[in-house]
């Protein structure tokens, strides 16, 4: 078997005992020159190709993510779903967030678009709503952008869908908890029947938005998750940004979720998403994640990465229709950091060779949490 309750260290590797299928996955990343280069793993200087394998070892899952803004912007409420063509939700507010009404106005009305399209019908559409925010892909492996979406690969279809209004609080939203409403609707008419649903309001889901309990969210989605099943993980709320103090962003800073309870429990950084929700994952599972909060660009730290911004996209859709041979390729992430994940290989390594299994869990959430 290729799972276990460690799953990153054996994903990508198969047979012997579990340090020695560790053994083989630390020595693939080693080889594929992990341990050297820059504090990024040298990304500037590798050809594609080089970057594609060691981004394959890296990750094995096939991992997307649509942010509605890049690391530097603010993300928009909207006050009134409606607006986008989309049905009125229940309850008192009628508001929903820029990021995840516009991807659903699109995908109800053009199911059928490719990357590009679906990227540039949201952009157009937050536009013609006056919100300046941009649209961003990021991936595990480089996606071909002309290629058609696909939310499903079959297999199993299971989603996490947390929304937070934070009501009382400073800062309160009013949009989030209608945005998991609306996903889900749109989620169950693809197919997906097994949910997890995290929200504030007690009369649409028994399970309060805490960090414990997002936590215990993530757990749930990658256990027992096995090649060819279709996961998706969508977040609705306030996002943030903190400081590094572990050296993994060439910025400096951490991007953040920021759970109903942050203020005692703390916010929860790219770097614990990265573990608890993308690593575990074995090869060839797919995780779609939406994230509608602000400074959400790179808050999963995917290897790949495209913006969706006028300069980007004017070649492609110049007279107005793609323009194929004008596709460009996803970009190098230069905030993610092939070290690290060398790192987290290593110390998984070590700790099953002294047979610590537990403690090898324990001690990469600590290093995580620094």
């Amino acid at each position: 078997s290729t799972q276990s309750t460690w799953g990153y260290a054996v994903a990508s590797t198969s047979g012997g005992s579990p340090s020695q299928r560790s053994r083989g996955w630390v020595e693939d990343l080693w080889n594929y020159g992990f341990s050297g280069g820059s504090n990024y793993g040298g990304a500037s200087s590798l050809s594609r190709e080089e970057y594609a394998n060691k981004s394959q070892k890296a990750i094995p899952a096939e991992v997307r993510m649509f942010s509605g803004c890049r690391d530097d912007q603010t993300s928009a409420d909207v006050s009134d779903v409606t607006s986008f063509g989309l049905p009125e939700v229940s309850g008192p507010s009628k508001a929903g967030g820029a990021c995840t009404n516009a991807m659903l106005a699109v995908l109800s009305r053009r199911p059928n678009l490719t990357w590009i399209e679906l990227l540039e019908e949201m952009r157009r559409v937050l536009q013609s709503k006056g919100y300046s925010q941009i649209p961003q892909l990021s991936s595990s492996h480089e996606i071909h952008l002309g290629d058609k979406f696909q939310l499903t690969t079959g297999g199993r279809k299971k989603a996490l869908l947390i929304g937070i209004n934070y009501f009382g609080q400073k800062g309160e939203l009013h949009g989030c908890v209608n945005d998991v409403k609306a996903m889900k609707r749109f989620l169950e008419s693809q197919g997906y029947q097994d949910f997890n649903v995290i929200t504030d309001d007690t009369n649409f889901s028994q399970s309060a938005p805490t960090k414990d309990n997002i936590m215990a969210g993530l757990q749930w989605l990658v256990s027992g998750a096995q090649t060819g099943d279709s996961l998706f993980f969508h977040y609705s709320g306030h996002g943030g940004q903190v400081r590094n103090t572990s050296g993994g962003e060439s910025d400096n800073k951490d991007e953040t979720i920021i759970p109903v309870d942050y203020q005692s429990a703390g916010q929860i950084t790219d770097d614990i998403l990265l573990k608890n929700l993308v690593l575990p994952l074995p090869s060839k599972c797919q995780l779609t994640v939406v994230m509608d909060c602000c400074h959400s660009g790179t808050v999963l730290d995917l290897p790949y990465e495209f913006k969706a911004n006028q300069q980007n996209m004017s070649n492609v859709f110049s007279y107005g229709t793609i323009d194929y041979s004008a596709i460009p390729h996803m970009n190098f992430n230069t905030k993610f950091d092939f070290n690290r994940v060398m790192k987290i290989g290593m110390a998984i390594f070590r700790a099953w060779n002294k047979g610590w299994a537990g403690m090898a869990m324990a001690g990469l959430t600590a290093m995580f949490q620094q």
